[in-house]
């Protein structure tokens, strides 16, 4: 029995000893000496840049009092000493310069072009020698009804082989089409909203934006947002110039409307390719193809099918009958049938990997869509995936980061920009440009507004309309800001409800104006870091007087809180057949039958006393309650 248990505990040892090894060969197998991060980068995404476990980073960001979730963005230069505690160097990207653009170089006027996303660093740091050329990846965009759904089919249909669908769907969110024997790459988006809400949480995976135009309609609200999406995300955009063959079209208006916002077609001297074309009849559908790949040659795009490999969910189902199934967009390296994937807190080992037409594939090389069964969970589109040597490395990875999300419900919203704390910010060094969302309600309005903000900038900060155009703040705005690090300006408009509980869920602030000084004067200040901190009121309950106890001094109300709930020290206005008649007075004291308490709830009576004006109350009165409030 003796002899059985020191067998057994020696069996213990040496495989604890062999899994230490294991850990520890893989924690030092292609850890980097130096790293370059932006101006901001998440802790996971950090972790996984110096290759060390998320928790590390956390032990040290707790030592210097950071609470920190795996999601958390921190700033470049605590990222520098999170690198001196682990011996690792972090520096700053080397700035791209265009010798011939000079100083209106259109990442000047974007800034966000010049940022470049984790799976990007990594690929970037790939050796010159072992990138090859890949298919460019390619997003369609545009506003409703001007032909994106007809150009995609067409595209898609003429380069199905018929009788190899079958395995999964032909409806996934990314294929591929042969072109002279060169692949493209398509992404199929619903929208820019799709397109842009990967980009915000970190994903880049296109290369190419066809902007779909259509001939009798000319650019319309969603092409202009789409314009806007494109630029922040610094992506090549070609115009599909489409319905040519109507008889209203009008192809010169919309070569002039699209020079006005910042697309110089190539026939006017400019560098936008516009491809005129018809998606119903297919004409000029082969020229469009022949052009993507022209710009993907010139702009060179590769990978290395032999390094690390990663990419991006594009989207993630639950099937009743296969379970899990996830398209992937392999961006670098090679997955194969068999490897183990970790997507953040999700795993698992591919069991079958099949070709966007059905068909079983054993391997996928970068740019390649696949579809995947096999992941324990759904993951989000959007988020990186990246192969791991074994099942119990991806286990324990995904462990590590389950277990530092689990802070993520307690922590802050991820800090914006926001005119509060503008000045402190350009003060640290963390901005230098401020980006604005601007909507107004007539087109009369819209340009003085977009002019004076354009010379608010002074010698510190510039500021940069990102987008400019009229009616009421969308959610589709908000998007936009959350990729692009915005404020969104609105003068004499509205905000829809879907935006607003955008805007309060992700921390972008949006800045209502009816005077234009009044607009001017709170960026002016906040550059100037004297903007006053804004206040609003938040209604707290409502409270209906039944009957009035006369006192020596004042009176109490016998009450019924009709909604809401009633505090001692809220701010009172008291409204008598809808209008105001007693303000700038607050509850006193609260009652229940014989009992001092701090606050009443709904459906309750109770006896308030204000601090002053009670004798003015009469029965019937509704006391409403509230307090002012610090908003962003």
């Amino acid at each position: 029995m003796a002899t059985k248990t020191k067998s057994k505990q020696a069996t213990q040892n040496r495989g604890g000893q062999e899994e230490q090894m294991t850990d520890n060969a893989n924690q030092n197998r292609e850890r980097p000496t130096e790293v370059v991060v932006g101006d901001y980068i998440t802790v996971r995404d950090l972790a996984t840049l110096i290759n060390r476990s998320p928790i590390d980073l956390i032990k040290i960001l707790m030592q210097f009092g950071i609470m920190a979730p795996i999601t958390h963005s921190i700033d470049h230069d605590t990222a520098v000493i999170l690198g001196e505690e682990l011996g690792v160097a972090v520096k700053w990207p080397e700035p791209e310069v265009d010798e011939e653009a000079g100083e209106e170089d259109e990442s000047a006027v974007h800034p966000q072009m010049v940022k470049r996303t984790f799976v990007q660093e990594l690929i970037e740091r790939e050796s010159e020698a072992n990138l090859v050329e890949r298919p460019p990846v390619v997003a369609v965009l545009g506003h409703v009804d001007h032909g994106k759904t007809t150009l995609l089919d067409h595209i898609r249909n003429a380069n199905v082989v018929a009788g190899e669908a079958g395995g999964i769907t032909q409806r996934t969110g990314a294929y591929q089409v042969t072109v002279d024997g060169k692949k493209i790459t398509f992404l199929d988006t619903p929208g820019h909203e799709a397109f842009t809400a990967m980009r915000a949480r970190g994903a880049q995976v296109t290369d190419i934006v066809v902007l779909v135009v259509a001939a009798d309609d000319g650019v319309m609200p969603q092409t202009r947002e789409a314009i806007n999406h494109a630029k922040a995300a610094g992506v090549h955009i070609i115009v599909a110039l489409n319905k040519i063959d109507k008889a209203n079209a009008n192809p010169d208006r919309v070569l002039e409307e699209l020079a006005n916002e910042g697309l110089q077609p190539e026939s006017w001297g400019g560098e936008t390719i516009v491809v005129p074309m018809s998606a119903l009849t297919g004409e000029g559908v082969e020229e469009l193809l022949e052009n993507i790949l022209v710009v993907a040659e010139l702009e060179h795009y590769t990978a290395n099918p032999n390094g690390q490999c990663l990419g991006t969910v594009i989207e993630s189902e639950l099937d009743k009958y296969r379970g899990v199934t996830t398209t992937l967009l392999v961006q670098n390296g090679t997955l194969r049938r068999g490897d183990t994937i970790v997507v953040g807190t999700t795993y698992g080992r591919i069991k079958a990997m099949f070709y966007y037409e059905g068909k079983k594939i054993a391997k996928a090389g970068p740019s390649t869509p696949v579809v995947i069964l096999g992941l324990n969970e759904a993951p989000e589109a959007g988020e990186v995936f990246r192969r791991v040597r074994d099942d119990r490395t991806a286990k324990r990875i995904a462990a590590d980061r389950l277990a530092a999300a689990e802070a993520e419900a307690k922590a802050a919203a991820p800090q914006r920009m926001s005119l509060e704390d503008l000045f402190a910010r350009i003060e640290g060094g963390e901005t230098k440009t401020l980006n604005l969302i601007v909507r107004a309600d007539m087109q009369g309005t819209l340009a003085p507004v977009v002019q004076s903000l354009n010379e608010l900038g002074n010698e510190e900060v510039s500021i940069k309309v990102l987008q400019a155009a009229i009616g009421d703040i969308s959610e589709s705005d908000v998007m936009l800001a959350e990729a692009s690090d915005a404020i969104i300006i609105g003068f004499s408009v509205g905000v829809d409800k879907a935006a607003q509980v955008r805007a309060d869920q992700s921390g972008i602030e949006i800045r209502l104006y009816q005077v234009i000084y009044k607009m001017i004067e709170d960026i002016d200040d906040a550059i100037n870091g004297m903007l006053e901190p804004v206040y609003e009121d938040v209604t707290l309950g409502h409270a209906e007087v039944l009957k009035l106890f006369k006192l020596r001094r004042g009176a109490v109300a016998g009450c019924k809180i009709t909604d809401g709930v009633a505090r001692r020290g809220a701010l009172v206005r008291v409204l008598r057949d809808g209008e105001e008649v007693i303000s700038g007075t607050s509850v006193d004291s609260l009652h229940r039958f014989e009992e001092d308490v701090q606050e009443v709830r709904t459906g309750f009576e109770c006896g308030i006393k204000l601090a002053s004006k009670s004798r003015e109350l009469r029965e019937g009165d509704i006391i409403e309650m509230y307090e002012s409030q610090r908003v962003r």
